[in-house]
């Protein structure tokens, strides 16, 4: 893991100082790359190191130059202090807080090196200092530090089973379940109605299309949709928005605190979208596609076919299937870019190191999650109604993140 993470960290840093272009870019988005590269560990995690870390900088900034309402509203900035060293401190602090391994101390004084030494400058560090602290205080006893499994208690059909990718310990993430959300007062209030009964159309319907495009040798799945199936298993929500996001911003030529706020709002949605989802996942726990084929002739519908040998594209996750957390914090964060950004008209090239020959091109951010879709239910980890609800789950968990959150001063309350 070091040695991955010392390459990461080796392409941010020449990709963000080598040319002049880069070093004239907007710091917010610099350190956004940086925190994205940091090995937070599993995808929800690294949603909420990605939250505390951009609403820190979006605190820091915010408290130099004004214009929204603060998240905390704790952190005073002196007059003068320096915004782009305010940025590199705040993310800084969090990132080395929650992952104290993360090997970024030359990309802080890298950064820091750039801006000239004097007292705004040192202004700027201590207001980013302070705002760091403060979210860090604020997210104290959060749950997340506390792992917890879980084991089905049933085997009736429809049911939650272990799969083979599941160690002894059961399902993971339960705890994930009493996450303190970041923009929502309870993540709870947004839990999906249940999944469709195994003898419904729906089920049948979706039930057959991942057996017949998800299995591991699949004969109806295009050398396309299995690249996408194995291109988006292995890039997370948050590093799929916040690539998108630095991308649209960029080009769009956003303001430092426009970028701050924007980064803040995507990563809380992403972050509350997973408590929300995986209170649906256990609340119905709904059987994996790989355990109904292989047990299809005990659901009690004639019309699915039981199939004891089969297996999934990739990997299946250890806990229920229904909705897709995929889907849902990437629905989260598309959903703020959409209303950032407006819905289309971008030129976002989406690409991930793992994969050096693919790169997948969108101008509308639902494009980019109708691929996603697309690679859990060709993967064959998830039916396609596990995604439907699954983006409605994250497009509502940020509708409630923006409009409560972080709002211009002067937009009517």
């Amino acid at each position: 893991m070091r040695t991955r993470f010392r390459v990461a960290v080796a392409i941010v840093t020449a990709v963000l100082f080598s040319t002049p272009a880069a070093a004239r870019a907007d710091v917010v988005l610099q350190w956004n790359a940086i925190a994205v590269s940091v090995p937070a560990g599993n995808p929800f995690n690294q949603a909420r190191v990605m939250a505390a870390t951009q609403l820190a900088v979006f605190e820091a900034v915010n408290a130099i130059q004004g214009g929204y309402e603060p998240y905390l509203g704790t952190v005073v900035a002196p007059p003068g202090a320096s915004a782009d060293a305010a940025v590199i401190a705040a993310a800084y602090r969090v990132l080395k807080h929650y992952v104290p391994g993360a090997a970024i101390d030359t990309l802080r004084a890298d950064s820091l090196a750039a801006i000239p030494d004097g007292d705004a400058k040192t202004a700027g560090i201590t207001v980013g200092e302070a705002a760091a602290a403060a979210i860090i205080a604020a997210r104290t006893n959060d749950v997340s530090a506390v792992p917890e499994f879980y084991l089905p208690t049933s085997t009736d059909p429809g049911q939650w089973q272990l799969t083979p990718s599941c160690s002894a310990a059961g399902g993971t993430s339960v705890h994930w379940l009493d996450l303190r959300p970041f923009g929502v007062a309870d993540a709870a209030a947004f839990v999906a109605g249940p999944p469709p009964a195994l003898t419904s159309n729906e089920y049948t319907k979706d039930f057959d299309e991942v057996k017949r495009v998800g299995s591991k040798n699949s004969t109806e799945r295009s050398q396309d949709r299995s690249d996408v199936a194995r291109f988006y298993a292995a890039s997370s929500p948050a590093y799929v928005m916040n690539l998108a996001a630095r991308q649209v911003a960029e080009a769009q030529g956003r303001s430092m605190i426009h970028s701050a706020r924007a980064l803040a709002l995507i990563n809380m949605a992403i972050s509350d979208a997973a408590v929300a989802s995986f209170t649906t996942k256990y609340i119905y726990n709904f059987w994996r596609p790989e355990t109904a084929i292989r047990a299809a002739d005990l659901d009690g519908n004639s019309k699915t076919e039981v199939d004891p040998t089969w297996e999934p594209y990739v990997l299946t996750p250890c806990f229920p299937s229904y909705g897709s957390n995929h889907g849902s914090l990437s629905g989260g964060g598309a959903e703020i870019l959409r209303r950032v950004y407006g819905a289309g008209g971008h030129a976002i090239v989406m690409t991930n190191p793992a994969f050096p020959t693919l790169t997948y091109n969108y101008s509308e951010f639902h494009q980019i999650t109708a691929d996603i879709a697309d690679a859990r239910v060709f993967g064959g980890i998830h039916y396609r109604f596990d995604q439907v609800v699954a983006e409605r789950l994250g497009r509502e968990v940020a509708t409630a993140v923006y409009k409560g959150n972080l709002r211009k001063l002067d937009a009517p309350q």
